[in-house]
């Protein structure tokens, strides 16, 4: 997508400033999300024109106005071309995802990693999401692994009727249950030692909320997915920088820890992901 958008720009738009732009596009559905510098914004809906016209399957462009905010990790977004709508139906591994951009939070660019989780998960597992948003990861790993059960939890009320209805249009609603409300308190008073694998995809709370996530693991142990924003550095730095910062009210042991970068989130700012297992 990427080198198309750079293609479909590349006549209205420096060198320069197509970099900028392409740093901070994103399509979910068919509505496109694009971040535009301020030394852009006279050309904003020329930009905005342009992609509808180039890019069949977009029917809509919106411009990120904000940053991510908020308990339900929010954006402000100003409309700029097409359909003036913020509903839609992002379709990833094959499964669908039905979502208002502007009342949840979601990424397409954590496609991948949500694939890789669904890997590796196995026959039979209960599998604890803190942070559902929609219930990608959750449906991806019911979709996959026919034997999953999932517990997925949001703060968010639009957020726990998303994932309701995606699990019922996915067909697994038997093996996707929604859980409305603060993660911690739902493992404490639902799910303690119940999991398998917990996934913590929320990188400015991760850290705060690591305790339930070990309190939800079964006795014997399992294995939790924590996802940080960090500054650019090798991934062993960063694990040795965290390792300290990581409570556990559990008689369980970190037995291992291995991470990777999933995205770059900003200029020298990496989102990284630790698969700690623990025993």
């Amino acid at each position: 997508m990427g080198r198309l958008i750079k293609e479909i720009l590349a006549d209205i738009l420096t060198r320069d400033e197509l970099k900028d732009v392409i740093s901070g596009f994103d399509v979910i559905g068919d509505i496109a999300i694009v971040k535009i510098p301020d030394t852009l914004l006279p050309k904003k809906e020329l930009i905005a024109q342009t992609l509808l016209k180039n890019v069949k399957n977009i029917k809509a462009v919106f411009r990120q106005a904000s940053p991510i905010y908020g308990e339900y990790r929010l954006m402000e977004l100003e409309y700029l071309a097409g359909e003036n709508r913020t509903y839609t139906e992002h379709k990833e591994s094959g499964c669908r995802f039905l979502l208002d951009i502007q009342k949840v939070y979601f990424s397409p660019r954590l496609s991948g990693e949500r694939l890789r989780i669904a890997n590796l998960v196995k026959d039979d597992e209960v599998v604890v999401n803190m942070f559902a948003g929609v219930g990608t990861f959750s449906i991806i790993i019911a979709k996959q692994v026919k034997t999953s059960f999932n517990y997925a939890i949001d703060v968010n009320p639009y957020a726990y009727e998303m994932i309701l209805r995606n699990a019922f249009i996915n067909k697994v609603d038997d093996r996707v249950i929604a859980l409305l409300g603060d993660a911690g308190r739902a493992i404490e008073s639902r799910l303690l030692s119940s999991a398998d694998r917990v996934l913590m995809p929320f990188p400015e709370r991760a850290l705060d909320y690591f305790p339930y996530a070990v309190k939800a693991l079964k006795e014997e142990g399992g294995t939790i997915h924590l996802y940080l924003h960090v500054k650019s550095k090798p991934v062993n730095d960063v694990i040795e920088e965290t390792l300290p910062k990581l409570s556990n009210p559990t008689k369980l042991k970190i037995d291992s820890i291995n991470g990777k970068v999933v995205r770059e989130v900003g200029p020298k700012i990496d989102q990284v992901v630790l698969d700690i297992n623990l025993t």
